[in-house]
């Protein structure tokens, strides 16, 4: 008898794996005692995930069948898988304990799994099938079935847990698990035939005439069954000859077999039953008849078959008895799977379908659910069939069963990106072999992550994935948020209800009737359309590819807009631009609505569409609003001031900050295009980007221009009108002053250094793509003066010579760029004359008789004065005149009037009683509509115009990126019309009065 290896620690056991060390230790000794092997070679080699499990089950067996076990624990490689398999699985270590003669399978070679083949094969052995029907139709036949069946997914077991890579064999196991489920239902109809036909010879012989072909659904179908499952299927039965059985008497036997069939699988037998039979997909669900002819099943799915069927159906495959009349159910339901997408609301009925589905799991077990919940296998797999549904619409690639072949497939297609793909691809096999290995513990379904620290532990080891509990928890939590992320961002893209949504005339561009259609949906150069269009669908490229499947919902989505033709152009261009930029196309299909604002603005904005071909990667900025937001000031001025420090010369510095403003101007229009600016942001977005450009470029004039000996000169920049106002729109010009002190030095020096910073900033200011010009008009004696004074110049000319305008332009003053001092000591100045202590009848008439005259000589000739957004009545010159008269009149005593905004200054007028709060409600109003409306006309054209157009082509587009919708042309003109007119009555009681 073999004596006990006393070199066998406790602590060699512990690192095993083994947890119960004094039992494992006599354990052993028991089975070497049984076996007749030494116990210091039953465990060489040893990797299981369960050691002490396996051990018993191992010596359980051994009580009942010494030889057989001793047979399989002699040889290394047997030895190995028994270790294995038993550590593993409980549940089949019950079944050898049950049948200790299969035990002899582990002695196999299992370098390969069996082919479906074989395996139907070896089952239809087992019942002596010949001709489709079994030697026997009893318990016996049910038994052996059952056995066979067992040992074949012992034998895959065994393959399963010694594989050198898990993760990689389970699309492999899968599928030889779905072809052995395939080949038990074929045994088992065999089975159901000959316990059928034993009524008698009449009966068989009608049996043997009825066709009857078993469709497996779900995982079965897909060929990505796990260890214990449900195999869904739907029954399709019919006849072979007409003549001999009628068709209604046909479906009367095949119902029978597939009762009996169901029967043979999950009858109460000595040999428990294999696995739910589930034919609940079926037409009608459970309320449906059993078995139905193809004829039927089709008229079902024409008419009454709900979104969620057709989904069913796309893993749809035939497994078990007739083939024709399985591969004509295939072919017949195929096409109504692939055409399903087009259905009214079909995506967001399959969303809405996958949330109920989590809805219902209770709440305790939401974090432990593999298959159900947020992150596990329905996410991939919902996510992967609706991309399929939706594309496979026009792409037949794409139409395939599997998930991982379909994940291949979308991304050969480009669909999904490669990443995306791999992470999906990579997680669900991780989250299949967590599910294979949970079944497998006790060959029951299962979907629940264990709580247990001990089954944590176990379920590591099994799956290879971790050694400890922490390590499988960290798995487990870490796939389940990759999951979930990947599949919110892909299963919710608005490009999937878009391409559903679309009809079917446009899912493809055909060159026939492209042309007429593009016409028809609002391009005005259709053959141009369809030459960009060509330009960027064709060749073999994976760009090409992604933007063949783009094209279509684009093409609707520019249509939507004002001017689809310009938007095909410019994507087109900045497509070229972009060239084969990885993130650019990804981001459009992938995207929460990417591709959708991309077409509005090109489409809505030439101003947009323009900066954007010479920026295409602010394309990048379409996936979060938060990237159409203006930046912080400060944010903008470090810019500023580190372009500085990298650039040696004045010309390569002015060049970064004209990039910084084009780059920031973009972004505010892009944010205003899409809603997600309001004026308000706008006005204080432009203005900061206006201050910062003129900021850094006086930084970087004045480092040119003023040597270091005279560098205690100061030089400021006054921003006035609208631009001091803080209340710039698209197009606006920047009204300034420019002011100097000598300082101690020399005045002549001064001045001249004074005018060739004011020459360097005009200069180095200019851009010819989006120009920014320093307008000094509103400086004392107008053009006629200098164009840059001292401050005590200013003081002087103020003092003496100052006109009522003078005063009144002052109001908007403020301190831009320069000095502080300076800037401080001029607003002094400024708030000497803006403020007055009293402004006298004088100069009142005079401001009036200037805006009269103002409205009847600066509107240009030929222009409807009420169309005039600037001039007109009720625009905006006649709020901000009314209200600088308030502030001329009363800023000295409201001190709260002294301010440069004119809508703060309307707030204060409104609350002190100056201005009547209804009207004053009004003249806002109109003074935001106007300012608005200019904006858009620079959006919408790339070029600055005061006057309301009156194409109604031009105000529809004015008005949709207003937010009106579309055709609103005369919506637009009445509502500013009758704004105005209000407002100028206001205005006409209170400035006039």
């Amino acid at each position: 008898m073999p004596r006990f290896d006393d070199s066998l620690s406790l602590s060699a056991l512990a690192r095993l794996g083994f947890v119960g060390l004094s039992a494992a230790s006599a354990g052993l000794r028991e089975l070497g005692e049984i076996t007749g092997l030494a116990p210091s070679s039953l465990i060489e080699p040893l990797r299981s995930a369960d050691p002490d499990e396996a051990l018993a089950g191992l010596i359980r067996v051994a009580r009942r069948d010494p030889s057989a076990v001793d047979a399989v624990l002699s040889d290394a490689a047997s030895r190995a898988r028994a270790w294995a398999v038993f550590g593993a699985s409980p549940g089949l270590s019950r079944f050898f304990e049950r049948r200790p003669e299969e035990l002899a399978l582990l002695r196999e070679d299992r370098s390969v799994l069996p082919t479906a083949d074989q395996l139907r094969d070896v089952l239809l052995s087992a019942v002596d099938a010949a001709d489709g029907f079994a030697a026997t139709g009893d318990a016996t036949a049910r038994i052996r079935l059952r056995i066979a069946y067992r040992r074949a997914v012992a034998g895959i077991a065994a393959w399963d847990l010694t594989a050198s890579d898990p993760v990689t064999a389970v699309a492999a196991v899968s599928a030889a698990l779905a072809d052995a489920a395939s080949a038990a239902l074929e045994a088992a109809l065999a089975i159901a035939r000959t316990a059928v036909a034993a009524d008698s010879d009449d009966v068989r012989r009608e049996v043997a005439l009825t066709r009857l072909a078993i469709i497996g659904m779900g995982k079965t179908g897909a060929r990505e069954l796990n260890y214990v499952s449900d195999v869904d299927v739907i029954y399709v039965a019919g006849t072979a000859d007409e003549e001999r059985l009628s068709e209604p008497r046909a479906i009367d036997i095949a119902t029978r077999l597939a009762r009996e069939t169901m029967q043979v699988i999950v009858g109460i037998e000595a040999e428990p039953p294999l696995w739910e039979v589930d034919a609940a997909l079926r037409p009608e669900g459970k309320q449906g008849a059993l078995v139905r002819s193809l004829s039927s099943h089709v008229a079902y799915y024409d008419r009454w078959a709900k979104s969620w069927e057709f989904q069913a159906l796309l893993k749809a495959r035939a497994i078990a008895g007739d083939p024709a009349l399985g591969a004509a159910y295939i072919e017949a339901v195929q096409p109504k799977v692939w055409s399903s997408a087009a259905r009214e609301d079909f995506v967001g009925s399959v969303q809405r379908m996958r949330e109920r589905v989590t809805e219902h799991i209770a709440a305790e077990d939401v974090p432990y659910q593999l298959k159900l919940g947020p992150g596990g296998l329905r996410d991939i797999e919902f996510t992967v069939q609706l991309l399929q549904l939706v594309h496979g619409l026009t792409d037949p690639q794409i139409r395939t069963r599997g998930t991982l072949e379909s994940l291949d497939a979308l991304v050969a297609g480009g669909y999904i990106g490669r990443a995306e793909a791999g992470l999906f691809a990579h997680d669900y096999r991780v989250l299949r072999l967590i599910e294979h290995r949970l079944q497998l513990r006790e060959m029951q379904r299962t979907h629940l992550v264990p709580r247990e620290e001990e089954a944590l532990r176990v379920l590591g080891r099994a799956t290879g994935l971790a050694e400890t509990a922490d390590g499988i928890r960290k798995v487990w939590e870490d796939v389940r948020r990759e999951v979930r992320d990947l599949h919110t961002r892909l299963f919710y893209r608005p490009l999937l209800s878009a391409v559903a949504s679309l009809p079917e005339e446009e899912r493809t561009l055909s060159t026939d009737q492209a042309h007429d259609r593009l016409a028809a949906i609002g391009f005005r150069d259709p053959a141009g359309a369809l030459r960009h269009i060509g330009a960027l669908t064709t060749g073999l490229s994976r760009k090409a590819t992604i933007q063949k499947h783009l094209m279509p919902v684009m093409v609707r989505w520019f249509a939507d807009g004002t001017d689809p033709d310009y938007g095909l152009i410019a994507f087109r261009r900045i497509s070229e631009r972009l060239g084969d930029t990885p993130w650019f196309l990804r981001m459009l299909r992938d995207s929460s609505g990417a591709a959708e604002r991309l077409t509005r603005l090109l489409s809505s904005s030439r101003y947009v569409g323009e900066l954007m071909e010479w920026i295409p990667e602010s394309v990048a900025w379409l996936e979060s609003t938060e990237q159409l937001r203006p930046r912080a000031r400060q944010a903008l001025d470090e810019e500023a001031r580190a372009i500085q420090t990298r650039h040696d010369t004045i010309l390569d510095a002015m060049r970064s900050v004209r990039a910084l403003r084009r780059r920031e101007l973009l972004r505010t229009a892009m944010g205003a295009v899409l809603d997600v600016l309001t004026i308000d942001d706008v006005a204080m977005a432009l203005t900061a980007i206006t201050d910062a450009t003129i900021q850094a470029a006086l930084r970087a004039v004045r480092r040119d221009v003023v040597p270091d000996e005279d560098d205690v000169l100061d030089f400021s920049v006054i921003g006035m009108g609208r631009f001091g106002g803080a209340e710039l729109g698209f197009g606006s010009d920047a009204d300034v002053l420019f002011v100097y002190d000598a300082n101690g030095v020399d005045p002549q020096r001064a001045q001249q250094l004074a005018a060739r910073i004011v020459a360097g900033l005009r200069e180095h200011l200019t851009d010819h793509r989006l120009p920014l010009e320093l307008d000094a008009d509103l400086r004392p004696e107008g053009r006629n003066g200098p164009l840059v004074r001292t401050l005590d110049a200013y003081a002087a000319y103020y003092r003496r010579w100052s006109l009522s305008w003078e005063a009144q332009a002052l109001l908007r003053a403020r301190g831009v760029a320069g000095s502080h001092k300076l800037i401080e000591r001029f607003l002094e100045l400024a708030d000497s004359v803006r403020y007055p202590e009293a402004l006298d009848l004088t100069s009142l008439r005079e401001i009036k008789r200037i805006k009269a005259r103002v409205e009847g000589e600066r509107l240009p000739q030929g222009v409807d004065p009420r169309r005039h957004l600037k001039l007109g009545p009720g625009t905006l010159s006649d709020v901000e005149w009314l209200i600088q008269i308030v502030q001329l009149q009363h800023a000295h005593a409201v001190p709260a009037l002294r301010t440069t905004s004119t809508l703060a200054a309307l707030d204060v007028a409104i609350e002190s009683g100056f201005v009547p709060a209804a009207a004053g409600e009004r003249l806002r109003e109109a003074w935001r509509l106007s300012s608005r409306l200019r904006s858009a006309m620079t959006l919408l054209t790339g070029q600055t115009k005061d006057v309301l157009p009156a194409d109604p082509r031009e105000l529809d587009g004015v008005g949709r990126i207003l937010g009106y919708p579309d055709r609103s042309a005369g919506a637009v003109e009445e509502e500013y019309l009758r704004v105005t007119r209000r407002a100028r009555k206001d205005f006409e009681t209170l400035f006039y009065g």
